[in-house]
């Protein structure tokens, strides 16, 4: 995993993965806690030396790799279009942010912040994931266009899923800020998407 491609791949799979999770929290009110640990957890790796370190390991990032192939390939399922329109959503978002060194500036200091009930609480904690919903809500939520969630009312009313489906989104246009980083852009998605969902299903096929 050392071209420019399959790092893009790794980093796009962590946007799929956020979205996946935020589909999985609106409509059951769980998700796959190994892959929102990851997920989160992205979020305070601030200078890995591989593009997998943000995530773990490959494992980690299963839900995103197997999104993104079906996603892209098939869009056959309303759960892959719902999560599609997440993913394409976070990458606009973080375009904006990118355009914003304030805004980026206060996430930075809020999230090193953060960090310190992650050492103490670990970071799933009810405490942490509240803490990372607020900077969303403070950051990304004052942007014109916002992510719009939908699923089953009695789940998205309940406010620790809420905060859940905010800290998910912060994490995953931690993930789009990156895949731009190593040269990921939107036009890919439409000329590429074949080559990128077979590499992606190759990859989570793996880890069977």
């Amino acid at each position: 995993m050392n071209n420019s491609f399959d790092n893009q791949l790794l980093a796009l799979a962590g946007v799929f993965q956020a979205a996946t999770l935020v589909q999985q929290i609106a409509h059951r009110g769980t998700c796959d806690e190994t892959a929102m640990d990851a997920s989160i957890n992205s979020l305070f790796v601030t200078d890995p030396d591989h593009t997998l370190d943000v995530y773990g390991d490959l494992y980690k990032l299963r839900e995103g790799l197997a999104l993104l192939g079906g996603a892209l390939d098939r869009q056959t399922s309303q759960k892959d279009v719902e999560v599609l329109r997440y993913a394409l959503n976070l990458i606009h978002l973080a375009g904006r942010l990118r355009k914003n060194s304030d805004m980026l500036t206060v996430i930075g200091s809020r999230i090193e912040q953060a960090r310190r009930g992650v050492e103490h609480f670990g970071v799933r904690h009810t405490n942490v994931i509240a803490n990372l919903a607020s900077i969303y809500v403070d950051t990304i939520s004052t942007f014109r266009m916002r992510i719009q969630v939908t699923g089953e009312p009695g789940h998205l009313r309940v406010e620790e899923n809420a905060a859940r489906i905010r800290a998910l989104l912060l994490a995953g246009i931690r993930s789009a800020v990156l895949w731009h980083q190593l040269g990921g852009r939107r036009w890919q998605l439409i000329f590429r998407r074949k080559r990128v969902a077979e590499a992606a299903q190759a990859l989570r096929r793996q880890l069977d």
